[in-house]
Formats: C-alpha cells, sequence, structure tokens
C-alpha cells in the first residue's frame, strides 16, 4: 500500500483478535506458543468427549479457521499471517483425534505435528503454495495433523508404553 495505512473497522480488529486467540498472535514462533498454551490444554478437555462430538466441533472449528483466516488475511494484506493462528490449533485437534489424554502422548503429538508443520511435508508444501485464501493456510496444517495422527496411533498400538498406554 505504498506506505498508506488501511483504516481497520472496529469488527475488523474484533476478527483479528479473535484470530490471533489475543496475545498469543504477536508472539514469536506464535504457532508453536499457540499449541503448546491452547492446544495441549483443549486435548485434555476434549479427549474424553464422544467420537461424534469430538468430529463435529473439530470440523466446525477447522470451517471456522478457513473462514478466518481467509478474512483475516485479506484484512491483513499477508497470506497464512503468523498473527492468525487458529490453522495451527486445527492441525493439532488432527492430529490428537481419538486418542486418550497422557502428557506422554501430548508432548509427543505436540512435538511430531510442529516439525511436520513447519517442514511442510508433501502434500502439505503444494497445499500452502497452490490452494487459494484460508483453504491452503489450514490445509497445509491439516496434513501435518493427519501425519502426526497416524504415527501416534500407530505408536500407541505397537509401543503402548511409549505414550503412556502401559497396561
Amino acid at each position: 500500500m505504498c506506505g498508506v495505512m488501511k483504516r481497520i473497522t472496529r469488527s475488523q480488529r474484533a476478527l483479528l483478535l479473535v484470530g490471533s486467540l489475543g496475545p498469543l498472535g504477536p508472539l514469536p514462533a506464535s504457532g508453536t506458543v499457540t499449541v503448546a498454551v491452547v492446544g495441549i490444554p483443549l486435548f485434555y478437555l476434549m479427549h474424553q468427549w464422544h467420537e461424534i462430538v469430538y468430529i463435529l466441533v473439530t470440523l466446525a472449528f477447522i470451517a471456522a479457521s478457513i473462514w478466518l483466516h481467509d478474512v483475516g488475511d485479506r484484512i491483513l494484506g499477508e497470506k497464512d499471517s503468523n498473527k492468525l493462528v487458529w490453522d495451527e490449533l486445527a492441525g493439532f485437534l488432527v492430529a490428537v483425534a481419538f486418542l486418550s489424554f497422557t502428557w506422554k502422548i501430548a508432548v509427543l503429538a505436540f512435538v511430531l505435528e510442529r516439525a511436520i508443520d513447519v517442514s511442510k511435508v508433501p502434500p502439505a508444501n503444494w497445499i500452502e503454495k497452490h490452494v487459494p485464501g484460508g483453504w491452503g493456510v489450514v490445509g497445509d496444517d491439516l496434513v501435518a495433523g493427519l501425519y502426526t495422527c497416524v504415527i501416534v496411533h500407530l505408536a500407541a498400538k505397537y509401543a503402548p508404553a511409549l505414550v503412556g498406554y502401559a497396561g
């Protein structure tokens, strides 16, 4: 905009505040901080929910994330702004789907999901570059969440002690 600030309305400011989860979006490594501060507690709260409820809430959150990132990025004039963090939570909710909460699982899923998200394992790299708007922004995080979910479920099945499922 050549140095000219675009006027942001009150409702746009509110949307950006929600999309950044208040003070989390502006922080360095905002995605990682958000998953640690909000994602892990959400996993703890949601892990006992019936599978159908978990799926419906997660799908609603993903849809809201796509919309929020689409609109928020347009307001900010950015693509995949690090100030908006709902995409990170959407990916983490997928990563821990249908898992019982243990601290070992929470930490393993956290580390794996963040590493896979940052490294943009295919097709996440393609989605991020070629899918427009909020779909592309959230889509790459969902890929990281899916990969993580599969890995953690395999660990739970074949190495239960590794994830705190020792019986």
